[in-house]
């Protein structure tokens, strides 16, 4: 089986069954913050293409590019598509002219042509991906391997069960806004973005150690910020804070935990894998298109050709974000209040209004806008307190609305090109909602949410003298191989969320209470 790097969390994987193409991603993503690192807008795209099979992992735009799909990939090959709750990524790469579909089923194994095995695992909360994200498992010839890429799994026993994994792929760098876009002081800026970033490394050991792949492939990431306004979110001026780390930082700290199986994949690399058996290890042979270490070691240069080179694509798209004409207010209140209206759990997890204050072109003006949850309504804000506050430039949200964007999790929030506040915790039915401005996604997630409060939670799980539920309140994730206790204190590794044991509460955002219960130790007599 032979895998070639395609850039970010793309790979194109060829067996002698066929060849499968993931997550091609080339251009600017998120209002042209983010950019493919090491640059791959120069491979055989053409070739590379050329594929038997289709696999795009979900639609956040780092994994789904349109223009891409639609100039490069061969409209032929089947989509392996995975099971989500809504119909949106089927829609978008029919729209694109895919014709064929595999729609597999979550953790089924699927046979193809000439002895070729796939199966795709779809993770379906509110806040997984943009409502979904995926990994896929690939087989032949005795050869398997796991496609991990920033999904996160909360148990990978379920490919481990179809034999050992030869190969694994999957994310360690950050891939969100926290905590850089945050109106905090520098030091506490940067002590919470080390917090993350040990976080992402922790996670990431334990899917490792979970899995005992042969070869590891850190993947997904980092992103490359090459605007002027973001270069300073790049991991090149000695921040011990930046969570986007790129592939030999992850050499580097890899190494420092025992790890002498990791395989850097550049743009263009190739690795080949064989086996003498199913069960049994395999080998690996790689070639890269430059020095993998002297690349890295010159990578401020190399971000610096690339921030010359794609600055008129900056130019561009920014160029085409100014909407003057659209009532931004008006526009809001037709599209968001209708869902504020259907909205039960959601609208009771924001619990507040959340306002928007919108600079003007030329940042001499700013308009504020109040999503007010609880009174339904989306109105100009009245000079009252707001535990949660975004501050972006007026176009952004005037293309929003121009485009019918659907998801600002997928647009606006990880392009990092606004500031935030909040008073208080951090609260995931913000960011849930503002993904759902749609009426299918709405009722999906509420219907979501529905369901998960009503759930029993039995199980349990013990810690030293604490009795504590199995299973995360957050996303359900295994609290007996995630959960990690500090004196009263239990953290899930799964996404660094804390909870306080004796009262229950949880630390890292509003709501999500634990079941737990110390028992005292017998002392024993003398």
């Amino acid at each position: 089986m032979r895998i070639t790097g395609t850039g970010h969390a793309s790979m194109r994987i060829d067996t002698g069954a066929g060849s499968i193409l993931c997550d091609p991603w080339v251009n600017p993503a998120f209002f042209a913050s983010w950019f493919p690192f090491p640059d791959n807008s120069l491979l055989d795209w053409e070739t590379l293409g050329d594929v038997d099979y289709l696999y795009v992992s979900h639609l956040h735009r780092d994994h789904f590019d349109a223009a891409h799909l639609t100039r490069f990939v061969n409209k032929k090959a089947t989509v392996l598509l995975p099971e989500y709750p809504t119909s949106q990524l089927e829609d978008e790469l029919r729209a694109l002219g895919f014709t064929s579909f595999l729609r597999t089923k979550s953790n089924q194994v699927h046979e193809l042509d000439g002895g070729l095995k796939v199966m795709i695992q779809a993770l379906i909360s509110p806040t997984d991906g943009p409502i979904g994200d995926s990994s896929l498992w690939v087989e032949h010839d005795g050869i398997r391997v796991l496609n991990q890429n920033d999904a996160r799994p909360s148990d990978l026993s379920v490919f481990a069960e179809l034999g050992h994994v030869h190969a694994h792929m999957l994310q360690f760098s950050g891939a969100i806004w926290y905590p850089m876009v945050y109106e905090l002081p520098n030091a506490a800026k940067t002590a919470f973005g080390k917090q993350k970033r040990d976080r992402q490394f922790d996670r990431t050991w334990r899917y490792i150690d979970d899995l005992k792949a042969d070869h590891v492939f850190p993947i997904a990431g980092p992103p490359c910020f090459l605007d002027d306004d973001l270069w300073q979110f790049n991991d090149i001026h000695g921040d011990e804070g930046n969570i986007f780390p790129d592939q030999s930082v992850f050499m580097s700290e890899y190494a420092k935990v025992g790890g002498t199986n990791g395989i850097v994949l550049l743009p263009g690399s190739v690795s080949e894998l064989t086996t003498a058996g199913t069960e049994a290890p395999s080998s690996v042979e790689t070639t890269h298109p430059t020095d993998v270490d002297e690349f890295f070691a010159n990578k401020t240069a190399h971000l610096e050709e690339m921030r010359e080179r794609k600055a008129p694509v900056i130019a561009a798209e920014k160029a085409s974000w100014r909407h003057p004409e659209i009532d931004v207010l008006g526009a809001l209140k037709k599209r968001i209040e209708p869902l504020l209206e259907e909205s039960i759990y959601m609208a009771k997890g924001v619990g507040g209004p959340v306002r928007f204050d919108l600079v003007s072109y030329d940042g001499t003006s700013v308009e504020s806008i109040v999503v007010d949850f609880p009174g339904k309504q989306v109105r100009p804000y009245a000079d009252e307190k707001v535990r949660y506050r975004f501050r972006t430039q007026r176009e952004l949200i005037e293309h929003l609305i121009y485009i019918d964007e659907g998801d600002w999790v997928n647009s606006l929030f990880l392009s990092c090109r606004f500031s935030a506040a909040r008073i208080g915790q951090y609260n995931e039915f913000v960011y849930a909602f503002f993904k759902c401005l749609s009426e299918e996604r709405l009722q999906y997630a509420e219907g979501w949410y529905d369901e998960h409060e009503k759930e029993v939670e039995a199980e349990d799980t013990q810690f030293g003298d604490w009795t504590v539920q199995r299973r995360c309140p957050h996303l359900k994730a295994d609290l007996s191989r995630f959960g990690i206790v500090d004196g009263n204190v239990l953290t899930c590794q799964l996404h660094g969320w804390k909870f306080d044991l004796p009262s229950g509460r949880c630390l890292t955002s509003v709501g999500h209470k634990i079941r737990a219960e110390k028992h005292e130790t017998e002392k024993s007599e003398a």
